[in-house]
């Protein structure tokens, strides 16, 4: 089978034949965080060689770029207000095409495919034409494509959010709704060990939300940075979930939970939300249902 929407991610050559269009812009989200949620990747990364006109997006910070900095949380979607002056100021227009890169320099809160899905969702959702360069900026090295310490200097544009940019988002009520609908999948992104509550969750109380499923984002990846799996492997992990009406994915700070939600865009799911608060905000809350066990027990 084939992706419903394989535009979404574009190649190296695609991008090496394109690097010089008018309308497209490069928004490189490497993270390397401290443990302050601070992120150090454009001095430490982007600074010492990043692909030709591409642009530091700080979008990993806890406080970063698509972040609302007044929020209680990190990584918390922000308002039309800010969104529309961050595309502005990055260039970013309504007929812009934007391409996210990123490199994976550690495992873990590092990965670039997570970046490159958070950035995309966040945007799409918004109404930017974006996609996500495959196999990220490792895959552009590995061809030996060129690579630069120039800075480019992105100018200003005027951007209109779209207006329903919420229905990519999904919060506490909805969730708390989802767990008894009968119609709404809930789907934890998180490994195996962090939804059995083996390991240490996001919060003082381990586990997953009651009535979720879990399909670990990595399953849906063959490497970083954003080398996702073909249709029908990725189809054989999420098929049965489009036929579910609608799909809310979580994790622990709506990060890696946007890996599955994307990985149903690509796969033509047109009702997918992504948990803002995810176990951040629920595991706090003792009176919010949560459990132990085994994977889909």
């Amino acid at each position: 089978m084939n992706f419903a929407h394989p535009d979404y991610l574009v190649q190296t050559v695609w991008l090496t034949e394109h690097l010089n269009d008018s309308d497209l812009r490069i928004l490189d989200v490497t993270a390397l965080l401290t443990p302050e949620l601070e992120n150090h990747a454009e001095e430490e990364c982007f600074s010492q060689g990043h692909i030709p006109g591409s642009v530091f997006f700080n979008v990993a910070a806890a406080r970063g770029v698509l972040s609302d900095n007044d929020a209680r949380l990190p990584w918390t979607w922000p308002s039309m207000t800010q969104f529309e002056a961050t595309m502005g100021e990055y260039g970013v227009g309504n007929d812009t095409h934007v391409i996210i890169v990123a490199r994976t320099p550690r495992e873990g809160l590092d990965s670039g495919t997570l970046w490159c899905t958070r950035a995309w969702w966040t945007m799409h959702h918004f109404g930017v034409h974006c996609s996500i360069l495959e196999g990220g900026i490792e895959q552009w090295e590995a061809e030996d494509r060129e690579m630069t310490t120039d800075i480019t200097m992105p100018g200003t544009a005027k951007f209109t959010a779209a207006d329903d940019f919420s229905k990519g988002l999904a919060n506490k009520d909805d969730v708390l709704a989802s767990i008894s609908d009968g119609s709404t999948c809930l789907v934890d992104s998180l490994p195996e060990s962090t939804f059995d509550g083996t390991d240490a969750g996001y919060g003082p109380r381990k586990g997953h939300i009651d009535g979720a499923i879990n399909i670990p984002f990595r399953s849906l990846l063959q490497s970083e940075t954003a080398r996702f799996k073909d249709a029908d492997a990725i189809y054989r992990e999420l098929g049965p979930l489009l036929d579910r009406p609608k799909v809310i994915t979580y994790c622990g700070g709506a990060i890696a939970a946007t890996v599955d939600a994307f990985a149903l865009k690509l796969l033509g799911h047109g009702n997918v939300a992504v948990y803002d608060g995810s176990l951040m905000e629920w595991s706090a809350d003792e009176n919010l249902p949560m459990q132990t066990g085994s994977v889909n027990e």
